[in-house]
């Protein structure tokens, strides 16, 4: 028989005997692991209610709406105004064009995104996490599901306590068939920013489309049940790495959802007409508690699982309306101020600019700066050569030294583009395109938005290469003289 290890109230390690005795007296054991207890947050209304309700239609429209825009790009180019084309190898963004080169831009915009975040939560807390997270917006969306079917807080809490019946199999299961039907639409979604929106939407159904479409339709369709349907709170508290991250990013000057305990202790319940010399303005109706998406108590503190929603704010305000006292009991403030306030000293005025703050504010400009830089430089062709893999040099018959490249041109334009070749760096050398007839007549054709590899022969008069090689240029000009080179190295004999 094994034995269990037990914690007790002073951090003590035990073992308790095999057979399932009970442990001595005075160890009582902690428990750490438990089932999860079902959170049924109460509907509240008032200002962060509002603003949830606002950013909750506003983010899940530009998610579902945002692929069917179009935007016409010209001849020949998908027309949808933001889709990653993996097919034809880009990332469309409105005007922006990503080719698969540059995604160094997408690293970029990581990156902003990462310190932007930084930035707000050492400013303002979890204010992603209450406002725009995705587990956040689609469970606020399923909660509103599960209220239109099962009611609100305490419909729910007695008709999951109530046995099964007629009326509440219909509807849980309306409330699971609804909710499916979301999952699938964001699941299905998803896939319209990978392909041609009209297009795969039309071949899903017919099942034409392709198999990676259902692949990742499904896999959403299932996380998006399993997250916002039945883990919700579980998600932020155990599987987001978020909640232990921002713990390093806040300090005690950071704008957050705060108790303000400092007023509201000691608390307890208020008869009407009692006197409120000697208490503080928490009467301990527990509003804020049965409001909260997490379970938590606001009241106990910063904590990991608070999500910084505001709704226990509104709910608190509403209270103190009641009972005739000022509203903000709970408001947005700062630790050092409440620290502040209980010491009888003046609260200060919020500094959002802070040491943190200022080099989060400068890293996100000057990489903000970088990606403005580079797309505004970029250049509408890529030139590059890379000398052949074979032989270093071939001597002919006549004397001269041949060299072999691969040459790479992606033309940006939406126009075709007809370059001359020429050398710079060997006197007299001259160059030929393999497949390339008449190429001095002709030049060398690049289509519109096209990426073209070709094979060239770079040869040099006999004599003119001296001590095993010379740095050379291969250069490209279009008709109206501009020029774009490539820098390689042209080898030949030692002697």
């Amino acid at each position: 028989m094994g034995s269990t290890t037990l914690i007790d109230k002073r951090g003590k390690r035990g073992s308790a005997p095999a057979g399932g005795d009970k442990p001595p007296e005075g160890d009582e054991p902690v428990v750490l692991y438990e089932k999860r207890k079902q959170v049924y947050p109460k509907l509240v209304s008032g200002k962060f209610r509002s603003l949830k309700w606002a950013l909750l239609i506003l983010t899940l429209g530009v998610y579902y709406v945002l692929p069917w825009f179009r935007w016409d790009r010209g001849p020949g180019l998908p027309d949808q105004a933001v889709l990653a084309d993996f097919e034809g190898g880009k990332f469309y963004f409105f005007f922006l064009e990503i080719w698969p080169q540059e995604v160094y831009y997408i690293t970029g915009l990581l990156i902003l995104a990462a310190i932007g975040l930084f930035l707000v939560t050492a400013i303002f807390g979890r204010v992603w996490c209450g406002y725009f997270c995705p587990q956040t917006v689609w469970t606020d969306l399923f909660i509103v599901v599960e209220r239109f079917f099962e009611g609100d807080r305490n419909a729910r809490m007695m008709r999951d306590r109530a046995p099964m019946s007629i009326d509440k199999a219909w509807r849980k299961t309306a409330k699971h068939v609804v909710w499916l039907l979301v999952s699938f639409a964001t699941g299905g979604v998803f896939i319209l920013y990978w392909h041609d929106a009209p297009t795969v939407a039309e071949s899903f159904f017919t099942g034409q489309a392709p198999a990676t479409a259902y692949a990742f339709a499904a896999v959403l369709t299932a996380t998006t049940y399993a997250l916002a349907g039945t883990m919700r709170e579980q998600v932020c508290t155990y599987m987001c790495p978020w909640p232990r991250i921002q713990g390093a990013l806040v300090d005690k000057n950071t704008m957050a959802v705060t108790y303000r305990s400092d007023r509201g202790e000691p608390r307890g319940p208020h008869k009407k007409n009692e006197s409120w010399e000697g208490r503080g303005d928490c009467v301990d109706c527990q509003q804020c508690v049965v409001v909260c998406p997490m379970g938590i108590d606001i009241r106990n503190g910063p904590q990991l699982e608070c999500i910084q929603c505001a709704l226990c704010i509104d709910a608190c305000d509403a209270v103190m309306k009641k009972v005739g006292r000022p509203m903000g009991l709970i408001a947005y403030d700062t630790d050092e101020n409440v620290s502040l306030r209980s010491v009888g000293e003046k609260e200060r005025a919020f500094r959002p600019i802070r040491a943190r703050t200022t080099l989060y504010l400068i890293v996100f400009l000057l990489t903000a700066g970088l990606m403005v830089f580079g797309l505004s430089t970029r250049t509408s062709l890529e030139f590059s050569a890379l000398k052949d893999r074979s032989l270093p040099y071939v001597q002919l018959s006549t004397g001269e030294i041949r060299n072999t490249y691969a040459l790479k041109l992606v033309n940006k334009q939406r126009d075709g583009r007809t370059f001359k070749l020429s050398i710079e760096g060997i006197s007299g050398a001259t160059v030929e395109v393999i497949g390339e007839t008449d190429l001095a007549a002709h030049g060398l054709h690049i289509d519109p938005n096209a990426v073209e590899s070709y094979r060239a022969l770079v040869t040099a008069p006999a004599g003119s290469v001296k001590s095993g090689g010379a740095d050379i240029r291969i250069v490209l000009t279009d008709a109206e003289g501009a020029r774009v080179t490539a820098a390689t190295r042209f080898s030949g004999p030692e002697n």
